[in-house]
């Protein structure tokens, strides 16, 4: 199973931010919390919310794998900010706190869609990579996934997948491709933590299983004792959560919407007893019997494959407030109807931080204005927001 493009090998060390280790940003210190599944609890909201508050300011950015960000900290402010989290439940490991990366299907047991409830399995999971330390080297960009069958979590190409393919069969996927090895619900924690050991013993200086070379003796050295199958597909582009109202298997509804530009305002939401982050920087308020107003959500069409980088004044290195003109891009296309077609993610630079894995339209700030590219191709360089929102709405219509 050798990787067809692997990227060039890395140097340097791994500076992945965390909910401890904060990077310093132009708008202040930036810390990411790991959400294992998406999943918030009543009192882990107000934590956040009030965290955001008093140290930070005072809103939660939604990251592409379902954690979530608090910008604007003061110098020193990590040490606070850890005593509120693990009061909350939301640091049980400073040592492993950055490698907690489980993405998994967010209606899982809810909607029926699945072949199996895969929410157990977080827990086990998270669990499991905290009690050995050797797992601790992982870098922060790892990623494991619980997928139900549905397509939502395996299509984000995680490092470790399990995706099922029968009520009581899971296969290993690694890097977006079957491995061919099969487990039972009850032995997948297990071999997702054997492959992620696997790959440390394996990698020289990589970060991610795509990066190895060759993954035909991880697969090996896994496939011992384990039951082989022919490869199923993997979807390569998320089946992404529905928007509005969700009807669940038990009769109440779960409320799924979006967060503009991943930016949320948390205080709305305190009252809610739960709610699932996506990786989509949507939220799903599960198990509602009436259907609240949440301010500061939206299910507007329009903002759907809507994503863009910090840009300023949050980041040095970018050349204009890309969310500023994304978020005017979004208006000014309404009157034409939603652009719809292929995803959108605007960058303030050319490292295009937090664009999406699968096929989308890049919009690059450069000097002047921007460039409207689809895959390698450049399809427009515009000066002037309107072009720039025509550019983008044609672009994403053609695919």
């Amino acid at each position: 199973m050798p990787s067809p493009h692997p990227p060039p090998p890395r140097s340097g060390p791994d500076r992945c931010p965390g909910a401890l280790r904060v990077h310093a940003a132009a708008d202040g210190g930036l810390a990411r919390v790991r959400l294992p599944g998406g999943l918030l609890t009543r009192v882990q909201t107000g934590a956040l919310a009030d965290a955001a508050a008093a140290l930070g300011d005072g809103f939660l950015e939604l990251t592409s794998r379902a954690n979530v960000q608090i910008r604007g900290l003061a110098e020193g402010a990590e040490a606070e900010l850890g005593d509120r989290l693990r009061a909350a439940g939301l640091l049980p490991s400073a040592t492993h706190e950055r490698v907690r990366n489980i993405a998994a299907s967010v209606l899982s047991g809810r909607d029926g869609a699945g072949l199996l409830d895969v929410r157990p399995l977080v827990p086990a999971l998270d669990a499991a990579l905290c009690a050995d330390p050797a797992l601790a080297a992982l870098s922060g960009r790892f990623l494991f996934a619980l997928d139900d069958g549905r397509g939502d979590a395996i299509a984000l190409r995680p490092d470790v997948g399990l995706y099922a393919v029968a009520p009581d069969e899971l296969a290993l996927v690694l890097a977006g491709t079957d491995s061919g090895l099969r487990t039972s619900p009850e032995h997948a924690v297990g071999l997702a933590v054997d492959a992620a050991r696997a790959f440390l013993r394996a990698r020289t200086a990589e970060w991610r299983i795509s990066e190895l070379p060759d993954r035909a003796p991880l697969v090996e050295a896994l496939a011992r004792g384990r039951r082989r199958a022919g490869p199923v597909p993997v979807p390569a582009v998320p089946s992404r959560t529905p928007l509005g109202a969700i009807p669940q298997r038990d009769g109440r509804r779960a409320h799924s919407a979006l967060v503009p530009l991943g930016r949320l305002d948390p205080a709305p939401l305190r009252d809610a007893e739960e709610i699932i982050v996506t990786p989509w920087r949507g939220v799903v308020i599960p198990d509602l019997t009436d259907m609240p107003h949440f301010p500061g959500l939206v299910t507007a069409a329009d903002w759907a494959g809507v994503t863009a980088c910090a840009g300023r004044p949050g980041c040095a290195r970018s050349l204009t407030d890309v969310r500023a003109d994304a978020a005017a891009a979004v208006l000014a296309a309404r009157p034409h109807g939603p652009a719809g077609g292929a995803p959108v993610h605007w960058s303030g630079c050319e490292r295009r931080c937090g664009h999406p894995p699968d096929r989308h339209v890049a919009v690059v700030a450069a000097p002047g204005g921007y460039e409207v590219r689809l895959g390698d191709e450049v399809r427009a360089r515009t000066r002037d927001p309107a072009a720039t929102a025509a550019a983008v709405a044609r672009t994403r219509r053609s695919e």
